[in-house]
């Protein structure tokens, strides 16, 4: 009994998968306990704090990842907390000049109201923050509630669609007598 063996070739590419670049998953830089502050023109305006902040510098576009939570202080001139932003997460895109925020994020403008939402966006290049999900605005006067918020980066004048709302009224007494 004779048994051929014989074993094709084929020239056929097969589908792989892409190759893996470190570069994507791999921070180039990783800091713990970082409590840092920024300056503008030589005049500190910020403070910056957290647990762990991982750079990528081989992602396009390159970015900061506080995957640990991060919390931002705005400083207006002598030195005072002007504002405060709060998140379990915060992405940086550095090109974009784009802060993603993620979790629970908390805010508290310079008139001190606040802002709570599970997603916020900055723009730095629009000068605009905005979010599309549920968000809470508490003022000393009013409370708002709804989505698709939009502001400037100041967070003083702002708009939320979706919205409702609580606004006490103040109750005039016109002496009015009644029309028979």
């Amino acid at each position: 009994m004779l048994i051929f063996c014989t074993s094709s070739c084929s020239n056929d590419d097969e589908n792989f998968a892409t190759p893996f670049n470190e570069g994507d998953t791999i921070p180039t830089l990783t800091t713990y306990g970082v409590s840092t502050l920024i300056s503008d023109s030589g005049i500190i305006r910020y403070k910056m704090v957290t647990e762990k902040w991982d750079i990528y510098t081989q992602t396009n576009p390159t970015k900061w990842v506080f995957l640990k939570g991060l919390y931002l202080e705005k400083f207006d001139e002598k030195l005072h907390v002007d504002a405060s932003i709060q998140a379990d997460t915060a992405y940086y895109y550095d090109k974009k000049k784009l802060w993603e925020l993620r979790g629970r994020v908390f805010v508290r403008n310079q008139e001190g109201a606040t802002f709570r939402t599970e997603e916020l966006f900055w723009d730095q290049g629009k000068r605009e923050i905005y979010s599309h999900k549920y968000m809470k605005i508490v003022t000393p006067d009013r409370s708002l509630e709804g989505t698709e918020f939009r502001s400037n980066e100041m967070m003083t004048e702002y708009e939320v669609q979706n919205s409702a709302g609580h606004f006490p009224m103040q109750e005039e007494n016109n002496n009015l007598e009644p029309m028979i």
